[in-house]
């Protein structure tokens, strides 16, 4: 009796190898993948210090400050809010595909305005910071208005090694600092987020010194104000500021119980190839590209908090 040839019984066992590891190869990543495998080391909960809530009569939007970027106006918000500078105060402009605005509808009148002490009325511009000692998760995939551009400590930015400076970037639900003619006439007593598509151009002219975590639907579904730039013309339109606070001076059963994904993780990389290859069902062409304010940074309620 004949013995079969070694070499091609080997060569049948790696086929046979090689197609059990094809079709054990792990999908592409999708953004619900990744967030359904994610552990529990890929989340963080926002420092309450750093977490304001905006209150309106028609819920709660809820901000994350980014003191590590704009430390003096986080600061100045903070002392405003606890003075309780925005209580009963207006939602003042909303313009279509742009910003919401709120703050004091006479701040311009000395004789109407609301006093701002204890805080301070002007500050420095915060536009930039030194990129030294920031963490960054670069994205590879370019920028226009910005040499690199990526996350740090769950914010979208931009930063430009040349000149060693950082900044945020101003994608949809960043919160800015209203100022006048001036760089230094932004104190935080007026406030907007981004409710429309990223205006860029924004950033190292204006200071970003946060992003809202929930609540952004409360914003972007507001009437648009007919008067330019989006005010409202009319005080009737104007929405009213129930009350600001700052969450951990707020009784813990009565926070929002928050985390947020990290962006300096390994699963915060498979997220951002998530979004630059669509994989999803629906989807016929992956780009094997995607802009900054294109990628997520994911946001869930605290389940079963202690």
């Amino acid at each position: 009796m004949r013995r079969p040839a070694v070499r091609p019984l080997l060569a049948i066992a790696l086929a046979a190898t090689l197609s059990i590891a094809v079709a054990e190869e792990a999908p592409p990543p999708t953004t619900a993948g990744v967030l359904a495998a994610s552990t529990p080391a890929d989340w963080r909960r926002p420092d309450p210090e750093n977490v304001l809530y905006l209150e309106l009569d028609s819920g709660r939007v809820v901000i994350e400050l980014a003191p590590q970027f704009a430390p003096l106006h986080a600061d100045n918000i903070r002392t405003l809010v606890r003075a309780g500078y925005f209580d009963g105060l207006k939602v003042i402009r909303s313009q279509e595909n742009y910003v919401v605005q709120w703050g004091d509808p006479h701040a311009d009148d000395p004789e109407q305005a609301r006093p701002l002490a204890p805080a301070k009325a002007t500050l420095p511009p915060e536009f930039t910071r030194p990129m030294r000692g920031l963490d960054f998760t670069v994205l590879a995939d370019g920028d226009v208005y910005a040499p690199e551009v990526g996350f740090s400590g769950g914010f979208h930015a931009a930063r430009d090694p040349e000149a060693g400076q950082a900044w945020l970037a101003h994608c949809y639900g960043v919160l800015g600092v209203a100022r006048g003619g001036t760089a230094d006439s932004g104190s935080g007593a007026g406030l907007y987020v981004v409710i429309g598509h990223a205006p860029r151009h924004l950033e190292r002219n204006i200071t970003a010194v946060g992003r809202v975590l929930r609540g952004m639907e409360l914003l972007s579904t507001l009437p648009r104000g007919s008067g330019p730039l989006g005010f409202y013309t009319d005080p009737a339109q104007q929405v009213p500021v129930k009350a600001m606070r700052v969450a951990a001076d707020v009784p813990e059963a009565e926070r929002s119980a928050l985390e947020v994904f990290r962006t300096d993780t390994a699963a915060f990389a498979q997220l951002m190839e998530a979004r630059r290859n669509r994989r999803e069902e629906w989807f016929l062409h992956p780009v094997g590209k995607v802009e900054l304010c294109n990628v997520p940074v994911p946001v869930r309620e605290v389940v079963g908090t202690e």
